[in-house]
């Protein structure tokens, strides 16, 4: 369905706009896998296999960001953030919005799970619209 809600009139904009966007998925995505221990701690305990899914985040931010950044199959990689946010945002920054015992890191947490919601809707706007007039795959 073609629309004409969103006009990029500025290509220097819409490269800053990946760039921005896709460097905290870039930094996360490296210290999944260099800093393994911290990412596996901040999971809940109950959830088996967390180095696995620390791993497997890691490389699905990674992908999904590339294909954002460097406009390849740009909706596919939107896709691989969403699917990489949500659990984090929920499991990760909600329960410990609910559950952390000190007020000061709760707050963060709000913080955190607010950002994840607003990053989960700007990769939602990709897998709909791309990055680029060209951005038909």
């Amino acid at each position: 369905m073609q629309t004409d809600d969103i006009t990029i009139t500025s290509p220097a904009i819409g490269i800053t706009a990946r760039i921005l966007f896709t460097l905290i998925f870039f930094l996360s995505g490296i210290t999944h896998f260099t800093s393994m221990s911290d990412y596996i701690n901040l999971m809940p305990a109950p959830i088996p296999f967390r180095a696995f899914w620390v791993a497997i985040s890691g490389v699905v931010e990674l992908a999904g960001a590339a294909m954002i950044l460097f406009n390849y199959r740009p909706r596919l990689g939107g896709w691989l953030i969403v699917l990489f946010l949500v659990p984090v945002t929920i499991v990760v920054h909600g329960t410990a919005m609910l559950t952390l015992a000190d007020p000061i890191m709760r707050a963060v947490n709000v913080s955190m799970f607010l950002k994840g919601l607003a990053m989960i809707a700007c990769a939602l706007f990709i897998t709909q619209f791309g990055v680029s007039p060209a951005s038909t795959r």
